[in-house]
């Protein structure tokens, strides 16, 4: 599960930063993220043509968000699974294994027993 992931290994959120931190949330009636989640954007996979960065670049990328310490993969998820599995091709193009959440931020957000953590810390 999302959650699990969160503690355990690596969950990256796909979406923009401020949606991340809460300050903007256009679609979902809840802001911010997973407890645990790390901000992950997708626009930083790509370069100004919109191309997937070298798979060096991409390995660092994910190397310092902690991809490296998550042998059993990288969870992902985004608003609601498409920007996640960008992510999880740019994972596996940098070679690490991407798993995603496909009910992502909208699933997540949509139970009220669920928490909820804003700002831009993991938390």
């Amino acid at each position: 599960s999302a959650a699990a992931f969160a503690r355990s290994g690596l969950l990256l959120d796909a979406r923009a930063a401020e949606r991340y931190r809460g300050d903007v949330e256009p679609i979902d009636r809840v802001g911010g993220h997973i407890p645990g989640a790390v901000s992950a954007p997708t626009t930083s996979n790509v370069d100004e043509d919109g191309r997937y960065l070298a798979a060096e670049r991409l390995a660092a990328r994910f190397a310092g968000l902690g991809a490296e310490g998550s042998p059993e993969g990288v969870g992902v998820y985004c608003g609601s699974g498409v920007s996640g599995a960008h992510e999880v091709l740019a994972l596996e193009i940098a070679g690490f294994t991407g798993v995603l959440y496909p009910g992502s931020w909208s699933e997540w957000s949509s139970d009220p027993s669920r928490p909820v953590a804003t700002g831009p810390e993991p938390q």
